[in-house]
């Protein structure tokens, strides 16, 4: 249970996923994080992936059934995902509608807004880390997601650009360079 949604807890997730139990690899997390921030519904359904790569790694129901131990793995995380926040709303929905106003339980949340504010600052420096440096500080600096990154910046803020049609001429030029990378080096 956390503040701030998804950007709350993806670090953890992150943490426990890779670090900890070793399902998927720090890249897959990250391929895993992009793809729920292109693709429409909550950000949190990133364990919905992680479960199915988790599972499909670990062949859960050994090597003949990857495919059916990746959508068991996605289907128990999606569903212990969600179920605590079903009985919340259900259960604890009344209980907090009575607190509207008061303030002693509305001061408590300002505070926690601002600490939310500093969770999605970290996960921020937490993907530019590993996409700007993905084996680490030791490994090579991705001057081209850089660059990408710089390009989109100016496009959205300074000439206002289009966000879908920013995202797509980064997708491509991510693209093009993946594709020519072994051709560059």
């Amino acid at each position: 249970m956390t503040f701030g949604g998804a950007y709350a807890v993806l670090p953890y997730v992150y943490q426990g996923a890779v670090e900890h139990y070793q399902w998927l690899t720090g890249p897959q997390m990250i391929d895993g994080l992009a793809l729920g921030e292109t693709t429409p519904g909550p950000l949190i359904m990133v364990v919905t992936f992680v479960g199915f790569v988790g599972a499909w790694t670990k062949a859960l129901f050994g090597t003949d059934a990857l495919f059916l131990a990746g959508a068991a793995g996605a289907t128990v995380a999606t569903f212990f995902t969600f179920l605590p926040s079903f009985l919340f709303i259900l259960i604890g929905g009344p209980l907090v509608e009575s607190t509207h106003g008061d303030l002693k339980f509305t001061a408590p949340l300002t505070g926690i807004t601002a600490a939310v504010v500093g969770v999605i600052l970290n996960l921020a420096v937490f993907f530019a880390y590993h996409v700007l440096w993905p084996q680490g500080f030791n490994g090579t600096f991705e001057w081209p997601s850089a660059l990408i990154g710089i390009v989109a910046a100016l496009a959205l803020f300074r000439y206002q650009g289009g966000i879908i049609p920013v995202i797509g001429a980064c997708g491509g030029l991510g693209l093009i360079y993946s594709l020519s990378k072994p051709l560059l080096f």
